[in-house]
């Protein structure tokens, strides 16, 4: 059978594509190898609770403010389809994604094909050939992978074969009693195995090499989530156990234990050879591209774990074979919010937008402003004080305000930052003489400073007009002939409301009037 789209994988990405798809009555299929969709969540987290999460009550009645709160709802127009009505819990559990996707896929009537093992996908001048464990075949114009990440990402320790994994090892507390144990990482899913076991276990250490990075002070929320760092308290507060900055050497069997030597990175690599009953890994996962044979490897980053991309999701080196999910965050790696539902949903819409503006012959949607800079400032401020997607993908996602060359200006919505030059360059959004993009920023420093000391005091950054936090604010970018030529940043509000009429409206106003003079138009 021959479609226009393949689709490997039936996780929230999948299923938020094929919607996407189904809906616009395209040509595509969805194969998946578990017996339901959003598999993965039958097994992760291991411990069943959700760090994603889900606020009910949010004093908004606007739905697209809700989703700023929402981390686990998927796009749709049905009111259902929310997963706020399926859980009340703050961090919800994992179950209750799982009901919830099966919900979506079925009121959705997306296409999957449930059971179906995908083995090899090849390429030819042609197209894509996929075939599944059973040998039946499907030929594509393109292949859309969005599998997750389902290789557990093991670091090459002499002996970490030794090790449990934290894929497989068995999480009931009981069998750690009294035991010493020892968790090779520092990421969410060491610190909930290692917060799990602290009733039981005499005495844990986590190991992990560079600076603990904090979720609330990074903003990423890949980084340790304050619902796992009870374990910091019990360090910090002498009760057995430890945070070790530090490399471990190798893993060997010493009777029904294991000695593991630790390189200690703050005592100048000093050497210390610890004893422990247990060794557990939990440094992540990988990307899986062993289904890609010879014609269509996709090159990759951060250590092999992610494919390699453009902006809107396409394979550097494959053309057709694109990525979504959760396997698009190699090139915003741990600095946005990419590798989560609450982030890639608003990805892959991009991605849609531009699968259909490329392949199908529809422009991205673009609105007609007219002449008056009033107007593009009535809708920068309306998007900034209401868009979920450039709350949740900022930096990444980007709103732009076309100028044409007779003065009349036209917005689009969420279109990949990354993307803007070359798209603006191609023409596809018709003739330009110069643009703005919006975007929701951290401010500079944002991530080297104690938040919660008040003798940081403001932001001494002060190089952009009406820029005065590190907090999170809309950023105004100014572009003539594909160069940054002036930026204005809105003074960050602590509701979130940038509306004022001194503070935001009007320096905007200002900003855009003196920059709307004559210019020759970019070339398309």
């Amino acid at each position: 059978m021959a479609h226009d789209y393949v689709i490997i994988g039936a996780g929230p990405a999948g299923l938020q594509l094929a919607a996407s798809l189904e809906r616009a009555g395209a040509d595509y299929v969805v194969l998946e190898r578990g017996s339901v969709p959003g598999a993965f969540f039958t097994r992760f987290p291991r411990h069943r609770t959700l760090i994603s999460t889900n606020k009910v009550h949010t004093g908004y009645k606007d739905p697209e403010l809700r989703l700023r709160m929402d981390w686990n709802s998927l796009l749709s127009d049905d009111p259902e389809l929310l997963f706020t009505r399926y859980s009340r819990r703050y961090f919800p559990a994992a179950d209750d994604m799982v009901r919830y996707l099966a919900d979506f896929a079925e009121r959705t009537g997306v296409r999957v094909r449930y059971g179906t093992s995908v083995e090899r996908v090849s390429r030819d001048a042609d197209g894509f050939t996929v075939t599944g464990a059973a040998g039946e075949t499907w030929r594509a114009r393109r292949v859309v992978a969005a599998t997750g990440v389902p290789l557990a990402n093991v670091p090459s320790i002499p002996g970490i074969e030794l090790a449990e994994r934290y894929d497989t090892f068995d999480t009931d507390p009981e069998s750690f009693t009294d035991q010493r144990v020892l968790v090779i990482g520092r990421g969410n899913s060491a610190f909930e195995t290692a917060d799990s076991l602290m009733e039981t276990a005499a005495v844990i250490h986590l190991v992990g090499s560079g600076s603990l990075r904090l979720a609330w002070q990074s903003h990423y929320v890949g980084h340790l989530r304050a619902v796992n760092n009870n374990f910091l308290d019990s360090y910090q507060l002498k009760s057995q156990n430890a945070l070790l900055d530090g490399r471990v050497l190798e893993i060997r069997r010493d009777g029904d234990g294991f000695r593991v030597p630790v390189a200690f990175e703050r005592a100048d690599e000093v050497v210390k050879d610890l004893r422990y009953d247990r060794v557990i890994v939990a440094t992540g996962f990988r990307f899986d591209a062993s289904v890609f044979d010879a014609t269509c490897t996709p090159e990759t980053v951060i250590d092999g774990r992610f494919p390699a991309l453009t902006p809107v999701g396409e394979s550097v080196n494959v053309p057709g074979l694109y990525f979504a999910g959760t396997l698009t965050q190699g090139r915003d790696f741990k600095k946005s919010t990419t590798g989560f539902v609450h982030g890639f949903r608003y990805s892959v819409r991009a991605l849609y937008r531009e699968l259909r503006r490329r392949h199908h012959g529809e422009p991205w949607p673009v609105a007609e402003l007219g002449p008056e800079t009033g107007a593009a400032v009535d809708r920068i401020i309306e998007r900034v004080n209401r868009s979920s997607a450039l709350w949740q993908q900022f930096g990444v996602l980007g709103d732009l305000l076309l100028l044409a060359p007779d003065g009349t200006l036209r917005h689009a919505e969420e279109v990949p930052v990354g993307h803007v030059a070359q798209a603006v360059r191609a023409g596809d959004f018709g003739e330009v003489a110069a643009y703005a993009v919006v975007t929701l920023e951290y401010g500079a420093d944002h991530d080297r400073v104690d938040p919660f000391d008040v003798s940081a005091g403001r932001s001494a950054r002060r190089d952009a007009p009406g820029l005065d936090g590190r907090y999170l604010h809309p950023v105004v970018r100014w572009y003539r002939a594909g160069e940054d030529v002036a930026e204005h940043h809105l003074a960050e509000n602590l509701e979130n409301e940038w509306d004022s009429e001194d503070v935001h409206r009007g320096p905007l106003r200002a900003f855009l009037a003196a920059r709307r003079g004559p210019a020759a138009p970019v070339a398309p």
